[in-house]
Parts: C-alpha cells; structure tokens; sequence
C-alpha cells in the first residue's frame, strides 16, 4: 500500500537573482495588480461574477453583511524583478484555523524560475506564523502548472467542487501540522493506522 510522503514545504527554495518577495498592503498592492489580473486572465475560460445578478438594494444588503465578517487576516504578498512588479500571490482567512490562498501568478515572461513555488512556500511560512492550522487553494481540475507544484510541496486534494463562477475545480489544503496529513491519508485509504493514528482517534459519544 502506499505511504504518505513528508510534508516538503519547510525547503525555502531559492529566489533567482535580482528577483524578491514583498509583503505590500493592500492599498499597494491592488493598483500594481489589477491591471495585470486582467491581462493574465483574459484568455482563460470566461468568469461569471454573481454580483453581475444583484439589484442595487441587494448590493447594500451584501455590502452591510460582509461589514459584519469584521477584520480579518490578509496577506499580499508582491514579486519583483528590478523593482518592476511581475508577479503577486494574495489571501485571507476564512475562519479561526482556515487560510484561504486566493490567486497566485507570474508574468508569462518570467515563468519557468521558481518564481510561483517560492510565492507558495513563503506564503506557507507567513501564515504558519500566525497560527492557521488549514492553507487551501481551488484550481481549475486541469491546471496542472499549478496542481503539480503544490502536490510536490505537500498539498493534498481534499475536495471537487463545480463552481457557477469558475467551473470544475480541485481544493488543494496543506496541514502545518503533518500529522493532519498523515490523518487525511488514513482516512483515504493510503495507509493503515499505526500506534501514532490510533492515539488521535476517538469513537463518538
């Protein structure tokens, strides 16, 4: 049967030269990103944004709503070439364990140097800091440019779901912890409960 591979997100990979990593807020980030989202994206498959549905009352409503979420934890975090912007990855958290890497990517022109894997991985550290016990994505199903990568660096597929906005997507999740992952493993049927398992495991009341 097979057996679950160690975690490989604690490797820093290294940053090519004259290439690094900034953490920018938000009121930074946003306008070096935006412009360059939507030159990325235009020719993937096309999106549909719900709000597109929404009545100018039911904006209000979602607006007051989402003011009630509070504050919570994001994080930007900016490639640079030369103090040129080139590429971005950003998230938030989604509950008191749950970090949500929302979009990630390069310049065309700068791919292919580890330049995603390095966003990933520092991404991974910055919020292991802060405490998040749960690091997920959602891809495309076949968006193995991105899929492989994270599957390397210790992500598991958790879930599919079909989204009204993007399609069929995958849910890739990295446990800080590797012993969650070994439970995951468990519970997909990898491998058989050792000593280190059983311990964790409680019958229901």
């Amino acid at each position: 049967m097979p057996q679950a591979t160690p975690s490989q997100h604690k490797v820093p990979p290294t940053l090519p030269e004259a290439y690094e990593i900034r953490e920018l807020s938000r009121e930074q980030f946003w306008p070096l990103c935006e412009p360059l989202s939507m030159k990325i994206f235009e020719e993937a498959q096309p999106m549909f944004n719900a709000r597109d549905l929404l009545t100018e009352s039911e904006k209000e409503k979602a607006k007051a709503l989402q003011s009630r979420m509070g504050d919570p934890f994001r994080l930007h975090l900016a490639v640079f070439y030369k103090n040129e912007f080139v590429g971005w990855s950003w998230g938030f958290q989604q509950s008191a364990e749950t970090y949500y890497m929302c979009n990630s990517a390069i310049l065309p022109e700068h791919r292919n140097k580890g330049l995603y894997t390095a966003l990933m991985h520092e991404t991974v550290r910055r919020v292991s800091a802060e405490g998040f016990q749960r690091i997920y994505s959602r891809h495309t199903a076949t968006n193995n440019a991105v899929i492989i990568p994270k599957l390397k660096a210790g992500f598991l597929i958790t879930h599919f779901e079909i989204s009204d906005t993007f399609g069929v997507l995958v849910h890739l999740t990295l446990f800080p912890k590797e012993l969650r992952s070994k439970v995951l493993n468990y519970r997909a049927g990898q491998i058989l409960p050792d000593k280190e398992i059983q311990r964790l495991l409680r019958h229901p009341i």
